[in-house]
């Protein structure tokens, strides 16, 4: 695509737009406004806005991965996760795991999900056992 440019056009774009490193939240708003304006645009972008997208795609990537890394989630945390958006209560598990008690300790993280206690998760979130191990 880079040999195709209008090095005039795509120098005014640049002028206009001032992409740069972004190290402010200021700057990575700045800029995803201009990547909205950009795709807003869909199938009529020139060859020299494409390539601005690109480039500035490119940078909020960069800042939104030194910024905004999510921490894994425990087996607990998408247990939780998943009695939540299931409107669960502790009550509605007790089947799997025995007892109130046993699912109080596992959800306060006093108490690990054991295998056969995963594979029963699974099998009633309809998920792969591996998420609570």
């Amino acid at each position: 695509m880079t040999s195709t440019l209008n090095k005039e056009e795509y120098t005014r774009l640049l002028a206009e737009t001032l992409p740069r490193i972004v190290d402010t939240e200021t700057e990575h708003k700045r800029l995803i406004n201009e990547v909205d304006k950009l795709m807003d645009l869909g199938e009529s972008l020139t060859a020299e806005q494409a390539e601005l997208l690109q480039l500035l795609v490119l940078l909020v990537k960069q800042y939104e991965d030194k910024h905004y890394q999510l921490k894994a989630a425990t087996p607990v945390d998408i247990l939780q996760e998943l009695m939540l958006t299931r409107e669960l209560k502790q009550k509605d598990l007790v089947d799997i795991f025995g007892s109130k008690g046993i699912i109080s300790e596992v959800i306060n993280g006093k108490k690990s999900i054991s295998k056969n206690q995963a594979k029963a998760l699974g099998t009633f979130f309809h998920v792969s056992p591996a998420l609570f191990l």
